[in-house]
């Protein structure tokens, strides 16, 4: 089967010459087909040259080139759209994964995994962003259910079938095996080797932490309650609609044995816990309402149908050829 190598590029120039050589050396050796999909986020130096170049030398190599810089997922959503290969794998372009590992993804794959995700073990970054790596892997382990060391890494293996149920946008390019385990895939991880960088510098900075785990958090939604916003929504909304309807029942009740029974329980509208039940209300028919609204969003969208991930199936000819033997 053909396998689709697909790489986003933002300013690599130095390192894709020599990032083809190695792949090239890995397919030889093992005989494999290969295509290689470079995907130009916009790079502002000479990497875009460098792709025609490595394309007039080699059929196998293809080019994407952005009119600007869009990110890491458009620019993988734009390579998994290119790409013609029943495999897929996804591998950064700064030297840092190495290409020698392809063959230990395939075999891997061949076990019965639908994404193969790789573990950087020994990690050759500075401690200011391994430390941080791993804490947030813990959050999306916890969080999502599925359970690997490195949730970041660049280096994916997966079949086509992955990349035709998942939707990429922003940056949910690092959650392709969270996606796809919600879709019912089988997911696994492998240990690889990582390379030191030699060209260029890293493209993540602080800002990066923020939008991971606001990220973490909009699939947490989508993969939980994506095709039933309501049940989260609807649930928190009729919380606090409770504890404000409970509210307002108890100072309902403190008013009537004041005028009407004779007590002397005092005024109810200085008390804090009646604005504070009003809101609670008001606050608690809003997120319904917004449930309802997302409701009607989820059913009337295009894909609304696609609530199921179908593995195989036996159709009715093969049905009958079973039944006659």
């Amino acid at each position: 089967m053909m396998l689709s190598i697909v790489i986003p590029v933002l300013n690599e120039e130095e390192s894709l010459a020599k990032l083809h050589e190695e792949i090239k050396a890995v397919s030889e050796q093992e005989q494999l087909d290969i295509e290689i999909v470079f995907v130009d986020d916009g790079s502002s130096d000479g990497s875009w040259n460098c792709i025609e170049q490595l394309a007039q030398i080699d059929s196998r190599v293809r080019g994407i080139r952005f009119r600007r810089n869009f990110g890491k997922a458009a620019a993988l959503s734009a390579g998994l759209e290119a790409a013609r290969g029943e495999l897929i794998m996804s591998m950064d372009a700064d030297l840092q994964d190495d290409p020698a590992e392809i063959p230990r993804f395939l075999e891997k794959l061949s076990e019965g995994y639908d994404v193969v995700n790789g573990w950087k073990q020994r990690r050759l970054d500075p401690w200011h962003k391994v430390y941080p790596s791993k804490v947030f892997n813990l959050m999306v382990s916890r969080l999502t259910g599925l359970k690997l060391h490195d949730h970041n890494c660049g280096v994916k293996c997966f079949r086509r079938e992955v990349a035709g149920e998942i939707e990429l946008y922003g940056e949910l390019h690092r959650f392709v095996p969270v996606l796809a385990f919600a879709r019912g895939f089988r997911v696994t991880e492998l240990p690889v080797h990582h390379r030191p960088r030699e060209f260029g510098q890293s493209k993540y900075g602080v800002r990066r932490f923020v939008r991971g785990f606001l990220d973490l958090l909009t699939v947490r939604f989508l993969t939980g309650f994506g095709q039933k916003p309501q049940h989260m929504l609807g649930t928190i909304g009729l919380i606090f609609f409770g504890i404000g309807g409970l509210g307002i029942l108890y100072l309902t009740l403190l008013w009537l044995l004041t005028n009407v029974a004779g007590f002397d329980f005092g005024p109810i509208g200085g008390r804090p816990l009646l604005p504070y039940s009003i809101a609670f209300v008001l606050l608690g028919g809003q997120l319904m309402s917004l449930g309802f609204l997302a409701e009607l969003i989820v059913a009337n969208s295009p894909n609304s149908s696609r609530r199921y991930s179908i593995s195989d199936q036996i159709s009715e000819e093969e049905a009958v050829a079973v039944n006659s033997d």
